[in-house]
């Protein structure tokens, strides 16, 4: 008698569990049905606090649409070695922009004036412009730090160290 029960209830704990998840998937399609434009500048100086409320947003479930940044702080650590990618080979080296808060750099070593990598140090102070990327707590950082643009972005990027502009 006991399993069949089981299969009486088990459709109403289904369809409790889908109608507890609607709400859940409306949040997630709205996102995608109403994207917030991506603005068209970035700051003139430094925006720290501007990049941690954006980075606030984000993680408490905001749009996910890249958006432009300055930020500034000092070098934490480098990646020694490159990593070649299908957009060319890249550095990357981790930023403070508060004493708790630090974000990944990507640099594309194809597009940027630079001496050969690592032209940055631990400890050095650095200017970033670039686009700010969100996927998820452990995925995120700043790309587009070149002179560059394209189809996905049309905003110039670069990284100043100790005052020297490399682009």
């Amino acid at each position: 008698m006991r399993p069949f029960a089981y299969r009486l209830a088990l459709p109403g704990l289904l369809a409790c569990a889908l109608v507890s998840l609607a709400p859940y998937q409306a949040q997630a399609r709205r996102g995608w049905d109403s994207p917030r434009p991506v603005p068209e500048t970035v700051a003139a100086d430094c925006d720290n606090q501007g990049f941690l409320a954006q980075q606030k947003d984000f993680e408490n479930g905001g749009h996910k649409a890249s958006v432009p940044v300055h930020i500034c702080g000092t070098v934490l650590s480098v990646a020694h070695t490159t990593k070649e990618t299908r957009s060319g080979l890249h550095g990357y080296f981790y930023l403070a922009v508060t004493s708790s808060i630090s974000i990944r750099i990507v640099t594309n070593l194809d597009e940027m004036h630079t001496p050969d990598w690592p032209w940055v140090k631990k400890g050095d102070q650095v200017e970033v412009v670039g686009r700010y990327y969100y996927d998820s707590p452990r995925k995120q950082g700043v790309d587009w730090t070149h002179h560059g643009t394209g189809r996905s972005w049309h905003i110039p990027g670069y990284v100043r160290v100790n005052g020297t502009k490399y682009d």
